[in-house]
């Protein structure tokens, strides 16, 4: 399987560093089952992440077709104190410049495969409903955000790691080990996720939250 995660002007470093190094050690411990790749929509390029002066190399471009799982993470900033606050530099202004790229069509392609999950860190849910790909459908985000997740369209859950199938979402920063790990779990299963989880010396906390059957 081929994981892509998606680089935009403005990411949070750690909403991809975290997922990329636990699926890579999946992959690794799967015998080469699972491979992980870092692409923008615009295919190789430096990325500048929203904590100058670091910035990632995207090595190809997002690949709906090829990819077997798209992890897609948040922007760096805070989000605003009120109405008519959304600074330059604020989370929801990022992500709203991120939607004046390429990068909807191909995000939207990626939901429209329902055999590709599309995965999300932090802000990267918001991404997704702020260009109205996840109308109506469960998912978390951070704590700070859900307010405006609820705004554009999604169903707000308080969960670490929401699970609806193709589409696995997680909360704040750090969840990206977490969802990492569960990815880990569904694809490759629980013997491959407790090893990684044990090198990284990270216990999974709080809530897998999945709809009832």
């Amino acid at each position: 399987m081929l994981a892509q995660i998606v680089l935009f002007d403005g990411f949070d470093p750690l909403d991809v560093v975290a997922p990329y190094e636990v699926l890579h050690a999946g992959g690794v411990a799967a015998d080469g089952a699972l491979t992980v790749q870092l692409v923008s929509a615009e295919g190789p390029r430096d990325v500048p992440s929203g904590i100058p002066p670091l910035s990632l190399r995207a090595t190809g471009p997002l690949d709906p077709a090829r990819a077997g799982l798209v992890v897609l993470p948040g922007a760096a900033g805070r989000m605003p104190d009120g109405p008519g606050q959304a600074e330059e530099d604020s989370v929801p202004a990022v992500l709203a410049r991120a939607l004046g790229t390429g990068l909807p069509p191909l995000l939207a392609a990626c939901v429209g495969r329902p055999e590709l999950c599309v995965a999300t860190v932090c802000g990267g849910s918001l991404l997704l409903a702020m260009a109205g790909l996840i109308g109506g459908r469960p998912a978390v985000t951070h704590h700070d955000g859900m307010g405006a997740l609820a705004d554009a369209g999604a169903r707000p859950v308080e969960a670490r790691v929401v699970d609806d199938g193709d589409l696995v979402t997680a909360g704040g920063v750090t969840s990206g080990l977490d969802l990492g790990l569960h990815l880990l779990e569904r694809e490759l299963g629980p013997a491959i996720a407790l090893r990684v989880e044990r090198l990284f010396a990270h216990e999974r906390r709080g809530v897998v939250w999945r709809p009832a059957a």
